[in-house]
């Protein structure tokens, strides 16, 4: 609004607090309580910022969607792509990765279609944050060196597993190690995932004092099972896992031929290939065993192209 005022142009409000609260917050509290990992970003991205926003633009006359997301959309290189029953049609958008490694969001827009991507431009995706800080104090706008957003963005300074606590009661469990041995205790199974260190309370210190990861989780007997090691053989440590719910932006990509993926936002991108791929389901076969939980976006990546992707089983 600062900008808008300062560039002296139109701005405008709508309130999608109804569709926000159904599709984003409700969806991350059934998923936690179900023991689930949620991603409210990519829900936001799919059903707010690119599903109410976008068509409440259209239906007001406008030709596009300008966000400042990082990343990028290109041609596709192919004037024709196939579909469903070996129908050609024109060819489309490729999303790409943003310029900037350490910004890039394409991750979080994985379930956005060809319909949609038409219709938006994210005009700093091929520039580094560096540079748009510098070229916002160039024309003096008021948030030049205003902090990165972080988190969650509904729950503002609040922390996550706080704000769920108001929703789904505590119960204390306990902390197991590999052998089954206890060592510490929890407040809830379903406020943790696979790969976290903190938020639970280790009471058996060792000698070395090294950090414990969580290796894996029982939310029916609400228990946690924590390791020096997080890739501990008896976790959910997985080479072939199953995703759900899938999008593939412009094509379902080739079984057996070699893509990248990411599980968790800048998280590694990990070797793989798909297996079994169809419209919403497919099978992806990791070169090295991964910590997944169920729940969590898992996106694939052919080089600098978002494919798509799916939701963990």
């Amino acid at each position: 609004m600062r900008v808008a005022a300062h560039l002296d142009i139109p701005f405008l409000t709508f309130n999608f607090a109804k569709e926000y609260k159904k599709a984003v917050a409700e969806y991350m509290i059934r998923e936690y309580r179900a023991g689930r990992t949620p991603n409210p970003d990519v829900m936001c991205n799919k059903e707010v910022k690119f599903g109410a926003f976008l068509k409440k633009s259209l239906s007001m006359g406008a030709n596009y969607v300008a966000t400042g997301h990082y990343a990028n959309l290109t041609p596709s290189p192919s004037p024709y792509r196939k579909e469903r029953g070996g129908i050609a049609k024109q060819g489309g958008v490729r999303l790409c990765k943003a310029k900037d490694p350490a910004k890039d969001q394409s991750y979080f827009l994985w379930t956005l279609n060809q319909k949609q991507l038409a219709k938006i431009l994210f005009p700093i995706g091929y520039l580094k944050k560096s540079e748009v800080r510098r070229l916002a104090k160039k024309f003096n706008l008021p948030v030049a060196e205003k902090k990165d957003s972080q988190g969650i963005c509904f729950l503002g300074a609040v922390d996550l597993k706080e704000f769920l606590k108001h929703y789904i009661k505590e119960k204390r469990g306990k902390v197991l190690d590999e052998r089954r041995g206890e060592v510490g205790y929890h407040s809830g199974a379903v406020f943790h995932t696979l790969g976290e260190r903190h938020g639970f309370t280790i009471t058996k210190k060792t000698s070395s004092d090294r950090p414990y990861y969580i290796v894996g989780k029982d939310t029916k007997r609400n228990i946690l099972i924590a390791s020096h090691d997080k890739n501990f053989s008896h976790s959910k440590v997985l080479t072939n896992i199953r995703i759900k719910n899938c999008n593939w932006i412009l094509e379902i990509p080739k079984p057996g031929k070699t893509y990248t993926a990411q599980i968790r936002y800048h998280g590694e991108f990990l070797p793989c290939q798909i297996s079994r791929a169809r419209r919403n389901l497919a099978q992806i076969i990791f070169k090295k065993p991964v910590l997944v939980a169920s729940g969590q976006s898992c996106v694939l990546y052919e080089k600098n192209v978002c494919l798509g992707g799916g939701v963990v089983v």
